[in-house]
């Protein structure tokens, strides 16, 4: 009724805009000539002034019986039938829309109800059995592996083989995307609803790790395709994918024999590589499936060298499903499960390799999120800053990524050499000498290569999402800024060396100007301007600013499993689209405490790590299973190009910043844990317990820093002593506050 109602408003409009009153005050209709001139300045211009609209009369002599105002009373009917139009048009596409998801949401509730009565059923099996089998038994059965056993695909050496496993692998695919071959679980924190992204789970008891997402995007169902098979291009961790053979399945899909890397996402832990088959293919509905497994006994990669850097890990059949809906939208529905073999890296890492959340996060999500990203940028809903592309932005955006992953796991085959590991801080300094940056537009040939200072760490009670959001409003706290005017002048041809940089000051101010974000504001890319002044007279008036362009990631606390990133990289104030970029910066990853050993696992890793919140165990609060994401792994990479005759001078330098980050960071974690703000039932803080003095020690070096003098003499004071004087400082206005924060 409501449709037809609209329609018929549209009708009579039409009509009214066609008709107007002649001198006698009867409708006259417009003739079409009349018509054809007002629409043709309507094109030009639909809200044309008094004078244009005058003009119009005295160029177009059969307009002349018109009066002027009746001309304006059809440019506004014409303006409000536009108007009309395109709401009509959005509305139908948000019925359209809601239709699908609509639809999507029944048979989610349908295999919801079918899993209720899976797990029903099997729960009565196994009471039954439990009351049947004895003690004894039970016994014998706990020290079975439930992990099922891996066959071995034996016939994937000919078409027919891999023809064979590719349809076994569709099966299965669509019976975990649609069915009940996994016990799905909701994903924490992520409850559909209608501005939800889409409908997410994780798995449970199951071999491996899975997560699942659903949704609606406003998109061909080919574009989707071609945009997931791109995995490089949405997967970060994603190093290369290679298909080294592609044949036609025979039903109009084909078959793809692929070997893909992916980065290690700290440098306590090897990376990872597949050998997998994935089979695109359409269905008799009209649905498009991409799924992939992974392949036995492949071989070692294209490269023996490059493969040795590997560990093997198993893709189980996973994939995509898109379905086309009304308007030109898609149902997409993602499956991504995988065996990375946690059992073989150290207890303290294994929640990364043993978490479905972790998996959903990076994998599932992102490429959801990536593909909505790029609906909304084609259909222009997104608009970015300072004039740049949306696909010059995520290029950026993926370079900055790149480049501090190539910098945590420095690959040799990418011309990585370790140049020295300092065991007593665990500071491992590498160099690659054929990484030169004179392959962009600004000519670097004299730069030697880069230097990496990195180092990871176990920090307790400390959100990911809450320090790196510190570290970025607050660079001043941990960063040095001659060593970002020394990264910045080596972008310039002919800039100064190390040894040569003018003497200069950081005011201490920053700038952040936003570039753009996704549409959840999970990734937010921005150039941030450090201003700075000469300390040489003859040099005064000139300013020192040092840009940097910058990627943000994982500040939403609410993100369960979500990995932290700040990454920059030092650019020229107006940075070309081919900027050259040297990334360092940050990861923050959150790790499940119930399955996390004690800290000094982290010693017999293949890098050794530092514990910098160790001292926070003097009134710490204890951790519950209530609170499981109480720790998190601390990855810090910093890059430095240098020239020929002066790595070693770059990499001093390298090893004192890292170490002088290290100490912020130590202070500022210590700083933002819950253990310092809350105090243990039945316990009372000591004034001179390391939280305090540390605090005290801070507010001195930070006033130091912003006033050029000393508050208090730190070297002399310690203790209750430190805090004493500070707390009888007669300018100190010292602000306590209790606030929980929920891990």
């Amino acid at each position: 009724m409501a449709m037809t109602v609209a329609v018929a408003n549209r009708h009579e409009s039409g009509d009214n805009i066609n008709r107007h009153l002649d001198s006698s005050g009867k409708y006259v209709r417009y003739t079409a000539e009349q018509v054809e001139a007002l629409e043709r300045v309507y094109s030009e211009c639909p809200k044309p002034t008094s004078l244009r609209r005058q003009q119009l009369i005295r160029e177009c002599s059969f307009l002349a019986n018109i009066e002027p105002k009746q001309i304006k009373v059809w440019f506004q009917n014409r303006r409000c039938r536009d108007k009309q139009r395109k709401e009509a048009s959005r509305l139908q596409s948000v019925n359209q829309k809601l239709s699908a998801m609509n639809k999507l949401l029944m048979e989610e509730n349908d295999r919801l109800q079918k899993q209720v009565s899976h797990l029903v059923s099997e729960n009565g099996y196994m009471k039954q059995q439990l009351t049947l089998t004895t003690v004894g038994t039970d016994a014998s059965c706990d020290s079975v592996d439930p992990t099922p056993p891996h066959h071995p695909l034996t016939d994937a050496n000919s078409p027919a083989g891999l023809i064979a496993i590719a349809e076994e692998t569709l099966a299965e695919f669509l019976s975990k995307a649609t069915g009940t071959a996994v016990d799905w679980v909701q994903m924490p924190g992520m409850k559909p609803g209608p501005d939800s992204v889409g409908i997410f789970a994780i798995s449970q008891k199951c071999n491996g790790v899975a997560a699942r997402a659903c949704g609606l995007v406003s998109l061909e169902p080919m574009k989707i395709v071609e945009i997931l098979k791109d995995r490089p291009s949405w997967f970060r961790d994603c190093r290369s994918l290679e298909v080294f053979t592609m044949f036609p399945s025979g039903n109009g899909g084909t078959i793809e024999l692929i070997y893909m890397q992916t980065y290690a996402p700290t440098t306590l832990a090897p990376a990872r590589d597949f050998w997998t088959l994935r089979y695109t293919t359409s269905l008799e509905n009209g649905s498009f499936v991409v799924c992939e497994r992974s392949l036995s006994g492949s071989g070692a990669g294209p490269n023996a060298t490059s493969a040795a850097q590997f560990a093997k890990a198993e893709m189980l059949p996973s994939g995509y499903l898109i379905r086309p809906c009304d308007g030109g939208c898609s149902i997409i529905h993602i499956v991504d499960h995988i065996n990375f073999e946690g059992w073989s890296v150290q207890d303290v890492l294994r929640p990364l390799y043993e978490s479905s959340k972790v998996v959903a996060q990076r994998m599932t999500i992102a490429a959801l999120r990536y593909v909505r990203q790029v609906a909304h940028e084609t259909n222009g809903e997104v608009v970015y800053g300072l004039g740049r592309q949306p696909a010059v932005l995520r290029t950026f955006s993926q370079r900055l990524s790149r480049g501090f992953n190539d910098a945590v796991n420095g690959f040799n085959d990418d011309g990585w050499s370790i140049m020295h590991c300092n065991g007593a801080e665990d500071i491992t300094v590498a160099v690659n000498s054929t990484k030169h940056l004179n392959s962009f537009s600004d000519p670097l040939s004299f730069l030697g290569g880069v230097l990496c200072a990195k180092a990871s760490m176990l920090l307790h009670n400390v959100c990911p999402a809450v320090l790196i959001r510190f570290l970025r409003e607050h660079r001043s706290e941990w960063a040095d800024f001659n060593v970002d005017a020394y990264s910045a002048a080596t972008l310039k041809a002919g800039a100064f060396a190390y040894s040569r940089m003018r003497p200069t000051t950081f005011t201490g101010s920053q700038i952040i100007m936003p570039l753009g974000n996704t549409i959840e504001k999970e990734e937010m890319l921005e150039v941030v301007r450090l201003e700075g002044h000469s300390l040489v007279p003859e040099d005064s008036f000139l300013t020192r600013d040092v840009h940097l362009l910058q990627i943000c990631t994982g500040i939403d606390e609410d993100a369960v499993g979500a990995c932290s990133e700040l990454v920059f990289a030092p650019v020229n104030e107006m940075f070309p689209d081919d900027a050259p970029l040297v990334p360092s910066g940050f990861r923050v990853i959150p790790v499940d405490a119930k399955t996390v050993g004690d800290a000094q696992d982290l010693l017999t890793a293949n890098h050794q790590t530092l514990d910098l919140t160790s001292s926070q165990d003097v009134g710490s609060t204890p951790e519950t299973g209530s609170n499981p994401s109480t720790r998190c792994i601390l990855t810090i990479a910093f890059q430095f190009p240098f020239e020929n005759n002066l790595q070693e001078n770059v990499a001093n330098m390298a090893c004192q910043y890292v170490r002088s980050v290290i100490s912020s960071v130590q202070r500022v974690a210590v700083a933002l844990s819950p253990s310092v703000l809350i105090p243990i039932p039945g316990s009372k803080l000591s004034p001179g317990s390391p939280e305090a003095v540390s605090l005290a020690i801070w507010i001195c070096q930070s006033y130091k820093q912003h006033f050029g003098s000393d508050l208090l003499r730190t070297d002399s004071l310690g203790g209750d002593a430190l805090l004493r004087q500070l707390w009888d400082h007669q300018d100190a206005i010292l602000c306590c506050s209790l606030k929980v924060i929920n891990g």
